[in-house]
């Protein structure tokens, strides 16, 4: 689905609005190479500065970059200071883009000014005082709250890095600047309730039994403890007992009373003033935003009500190869009962969660065996294979995508979720597989961190439609490298393309047509074999990431689309790995940048 959580809560903090799912930096930029020009070398200056200037105001976002100069701080996300300066770099950025001359500049670099326009176009959007007014007032919600994502990154097990006595003390400052925050958030939350721009009561309930679980977690299950349960034998018994006393103390006096004072205000103050309705078309000035939202995810100009009827063309060709399936395997109900089936049937359904770990291993396992078919340019950066925190599991997907590090000191992981076994589906496991590590997420975010040739927002950015489109149509590359053998699995990835297709119908549905959260779930149900688990944290995800999902089928559909161009325009110098070699070795293009690209290279290999 997505490879983290915390990245949405990063680009929130970046652009004040959850515009993506995936991406774990800021935009910035650098150069790796030397500038062989005047107009090279100031484009180069321009990305290197604006990368720096990003990381200064993120320094969450550096620690995923691997960069801990900043390490010791949490960051002023949300506050009028931040949001003032993120505007002025951005004005500035544009004002000296426009100085270079693009004509001066070689085709990678060309690229790269494109991109680098558009990315920065998209932050001045989204900083505007009107759409200012409709996002930093809502800080925080189920999915992408740092309340629930920044335990994560102090437990040792994610970008925080715990190895030295200074890397323990950083912690603690962060710790001091993340309770902070949650102060400021309830500061932005109350102007919000005066706007009259809030969340959903539906969101807040469940924010409200995210606290309990974490108020309830104490010191010493916290994950803030965990690097104090895991720290090193090479700190001495001095250090040592000063850090335990003080993440002692920073949870019993600091932490814990920031999530008390929070929650208290959510069920005394806020859900009384929540709104009803889950779209955005329900709160002031809903539809503006959506429809700037629709514009970042999808980078195209397509209009929700455009989005609305290719999903739902999409929805019914897919359902057509879904009945198939159950010809196929001799099924003798309707395709409605077979869903049921599917989803019932304990067949399907992982024993334990050793079943699932050792089932992932073996799709991996013949998924490498077949990578070279397809492929010539694949990631140094190793993949690991893990179940998803236990204080994370309620609130997850079925699966989700962390990076490594692109010098490989962190390798990248696939997350698989464990929560209520039942409903994790045997046969959605390939699929899945496919869109988060190898060819989609893993290859994609991996082969652009690794790529030092490009400028550095290019290596570590990106945005919704080709992050995911390039997974999604992973997924669908999943049947020429003889994967979904099985009926079965064939079907799961039928069900994974419905979904995004789906979403194409039921986001804007909630968003631009007013549609119920009962409707939309009834809507999924009735057109997969979802289950009702699933569905309905799929729903309740759209319902606070306006837009996002609307990325995977629109940057999916151009992306098959480019092939076939290709495939016509080519013929038989056509050649696939060349073609996934163009599609991945520039980072992540909108949509618009990556057809320019395609298109040139397919008028210079004719």
């Amino acid at each position: 689905m997505r490879f983290t959580r915390l990245a949405a809560v990063l680009l929130s903090a970046v652009t004040l609005t959850a515009c993506i799912d995936d991406v774990v930096v800021a935009p910035g930029a650098g150069a790796a190479a030397t500038a062989q020009t005047p107009a090279a070398q100031a484009l180069h200056k321009l990305f290197a500065d604006s990368d720096e200037a990003a990381l200064k105001l993120n320094p969450i976002g550096a620690l995923f970059r691997g960069d801990d100069r900043y390490a010791g701080e949490f960051g002023d996300y949300i506050t009028d200071d931040y949001i003032a300066q993120l505007r002025r770099d951005a004005e500035s950025d544009m004002r000296r883009l426009g100085e270079i001359d693009r004509g001066a500049l070689n085709a990678q670099d060309q690229i790269a000014y494109d991109v680098f326009k558009y990315q920065t176009q998209q932050t001045l959007d989204g900083l505007t005082p009107e759409i200012v007014a409709l996002t930093v007032v809502r800080p925080l919600n189920h999915l992408n709250g740092f309340h629930v994502q920044y335990p994560d990154v102090n437990s040792g097990q994610s970008a925080a890095r715990y190895q030295t006595v200074a890397d323990y003390d950083n912690g603690l400052k962060r710790m001091e600047g993340f309770a902070q925050y949650l102060d400021r958030a309830v500061q932005r939350m109350r102007e919000g309730v005066k706007s009259g721009v809030v969340e959903s009561k539906l969101t807040v309930r469940i924010m409200v039994k995210q606290l309990d679980d974490l108020i309830g977690q104490g010191v010493e299950k916290s994950p803030f403890w965990q690097p104090v349960a895991a720290m090193p034998k090479e700190i001495a018994e001095p250090d040592r007992a000063r850090l335990t006393a003080a993440y002692r103390a920073s949870l019993e006096t600091t932490i814990i009373p920031a999530y008390r004072n929070l929650q208290a205000f959510l069920k005394r103050e806020y859900l009384p003033a929540a709104r009803n309705g889950v779209g955005l078309v329900a709160m002031k000035g809903g539809a503006k935003l959506y429809k700037l939202l629709v514009e970042q995810n999808t980078t195209t100009r397509m209009t929700a009500e455009e989005i609305h009827d290719i999903g739902l063309k999409e929805v019914a060709r897919i359902k057509s190869e879904m009945d198939g399936v159950r010809r196929q395997v001799g099924f003798k109900g309707s395709l409605p009962a077979f869903f049921a089936h599917l989803r019932t049937a304990k067949q399907f359904e992982p024993k334990t969660k050793e079943e699932l770990s050792t089932g992932y291993a073996g799709i991996a396992s013949r998924i490498d065996a077949v990578v070279p078919q397809a492929f010539s340019l694949t990631p140094k950066t190793k993949i690991e294979l893990k179940p998803v925190p236990d204080y994370l599991e309620q609130s997850q997907a079925g699966g989700y995508y962390n990076p490594g590090t692109p010098d490989g000191s962190r390798a990248g992981v696939f997350f698989f979720n464990t929560y209520d076994l039942p409903s994790r589906k045997t046969w959605g496991m390939e699929t899945l597989y496919l869109h988060e590590a190898t060819p989609g997420h893993h290859f994609q975010i991996s082969l652009a961190q690794e790529n030092e040739a490009l400028p550095k927002f290019m290596r570590f950015g990106g945005n919704t439609a080709y992050v995911e489109g390039w997974a999604l149509y992973a997924e669908w590359l999943g049947r020429e490298l003889g994967m979904f053998k099985d009926p079965y699995q064939m079907f799961g990835h039928l069900n994974d393309e419905q979904l995004r297709a789906l979403r194409l119908v039921v986001d804007t549905g909630l968003h631009a047509k007013g549609w119920s959260r009962e409707k939309a779930i009834k809507f999924m149900l009735d057109n997969s074999a979802l289950s009702l688990t699933e569905t309905t944290q799929e729903v309740n995800r759209y319902i606070v990431n306006p837009g996002q999902a609307l990325g995977y089928k629109i940057g999916q559909l151009t992306i098959k689309r480019l092939r076939a161009e290709a495939e016509a325009a080519l013929g038989k110098r056509f050649d696939l790995k060349t073609f996934h070699a163009q599609i991945l070795d520039t980072g992540a293009l909108p949509m618009e940048v990556l057809e320019a690209k395609i298109k040139h290279w397919m008028m210079t290999s004719k």
